[in-house]
């Protein structure tokens, strides 16, 4: 016999006893029990579907699925009874859990009315691509509301009258597909929820003035306080304060006299004595 055949030999045997004993330890693996082992598991609540603020819950908008019962939705429902006929105050994505916090209160209804906060007004402003922020103020955001008031002699002003203000909806419907994904919305009605007496500052504003948005980051939640901006200061130019001056115990405003300049002062005479030949005079030189 010789090496070769020796060599096929060894290496017939050795690829037999590991297929004998890949075999029997698949017998042994198959004749192992099964363990299952049981997850214990909730249901939760879910949206079927996007569902912007405003949206009136049917049981067709929401379905149960399983969720882990160590992690539970904090304020979230088990039961779809607890959601339906329910306004959305915020809006939802697919297979989000609904909780207590994106819902009006029970028979509010839907719509607009039970997105406001309680205690807050909703007013809608006018405007248009440049106080709008170029389309980018949309439901979600946060602004500042700047008003111009116009005036004769360098006087108009401009000044931020209510600040930090949240933005319900922008334009006439609810549905804003473009804001939920971050575009622009081209829109000439934006609605506002402020407290009844920054309500009446934007009434007041939009009344005898122009108004003008300016958007905030929403991290940002620091009030905006400046003392506005005159268009004398604008340009450079001292405003002009008036002279007071008491009266009979009060003060009145009276214009600064203005004093003539005083008179140049007279020019200076000089006598010259002047011998032409043999006559002799005397001249006067300035």
């Amino acid at each position: 016999m010789n090496r070769t055949t020796r060599t096929l030999i060894v290496v017939a045997i050795a690829v037999v006893v590991a297929g004998l004993a890949s075999f029997g330890v698949y017998q042994a693996i198959r004749q192992m029990p099964v363990r299952e082992v049981e997850v214990r598991s909730l249901y939760q609540v879910v949206a079927v579907r996007e569902m912007p603020s405003g949206t009136l819950i049917t049981a067709n908008d929401v379905k149960l699925v399983p969720w882990p019962a160590s992690s539970p939705v904090d304020k979230g429902f088990t039961k779809i009874e607890g959601v339906v006929n329910r306004g959305l105050i915020s809006s939802v994505v697919i297979n989000e859990p609904l909780t207590e916090l994106k819902l009006a209160p029970l028979e509010s209804g839907g719509g607009l009315p039970p997105s406001i906060p309680e205690g807050m007004r909703a007013v809608s402003v006018r405007v248009n691509e440049v106080i709008g922020v170029a389309g980018f103020v949309v439901p979600g955001t946060r602004v500042d509301v700047l008003v111009t008031l116009r005036g004769g002699g360098g006087a108009s002003m401009t000044r931020a009258v209510v600040n930090d203000i949240q933005v319900l909806t922008a334009g006439t419907r609810y549905d804003q597909s473009k804001a939920r994904e971050g575009q622009p919305i081209p829109t000439s009605v934006v609605t506002l929820a402020v407290t009844p007496a920054d309500a009446e500052r934007i009434a007041l504003a939009s009344a005898e003035g122009q108004i003008m948005l300016t958007l905030r980051n929403p991290l940002d939640r620091n009030p905006t306080q400046t003392s506005g901006i005159r268009a004398a200061a604008l340009m450079g130019e001292a405003t002009p304060q008036p002279v007071v001056k008491a009266v009979a115990d009060r003060k009145v405003a009276e214009p600064v006299p203005v004093t003539a300049p005083p008179p140049p002062p007279a020019p200076k005479f000089y006598t010259v004595e002047a011998i032409r030949a043999a006559k002799r005079s005397e001249e006067v030189v300035r």
